[in-house]
């Protein structure tokens, strides 16, 4: 019995080191595949986007969800698209709520914003709604 278990630990370690990493790989190749499949004048763009976010998620995973890369922390934690005009970024509901103030200028509905590709983009902003969807996503995490 104790070496079925020993086997099964480690079955279970080398699938999840083996074919996780293979998942995590191919899903930062589609996310690059996306970023590359977009107008080279808007690459740029999303590539700061990616890695503002990617830094400030660190614990996230990162796939395609709906189309669009997408990180996540068990749940949505938020997504971003290249649009014709501007860029999508997709914080959900609570996060727009949130931020009304500070998204005055900016075209938005119940859980998407525009940047639109005209302007600059608002890094600072960015960051801040990352970090709030991290805390909401940790916050609703503890309450169940």
């Amino acid at each position: 019995m104790t070496h079925y278990i020993e086997l099964k630990l480690l079955w279970k370690s080398f699938f999840h080191a083996h074919f996780c990493a293979k998942i995590e790989t191919n899903m930062e190749k589609q996310i690059e595949t996306y970023i590359n499949e977009c107008p080279p004048e808007f690459q740029a763009r999303l590539k700061e986007v990616h890695r503002l976010i990617e830094t400030i998620a660190k614990d996230a995973t990162q796939c395609i969800s709906w189309g669009m890369p997408t990180f996540k922390m068990g749940e949505n934690l938020v997504h971003y698209a290249h649009n014709k005009h501007h860029l999508g970024l997709y914080p959900g509901p609570e996060a727009i709520v949130f931020f009304e103030d500070r998204l005055k200028e900016y075209k938005h509905s119940k859980g998407a914003i525009q940047f639109p590709y005209a302007k600059e983009l608002p890094l600072e902003l960015i960051q801040d709604i990352v970090r709030f969807r991290i805390e909401s996503v940790l916050a609703n995490k503890k309450a169940r």
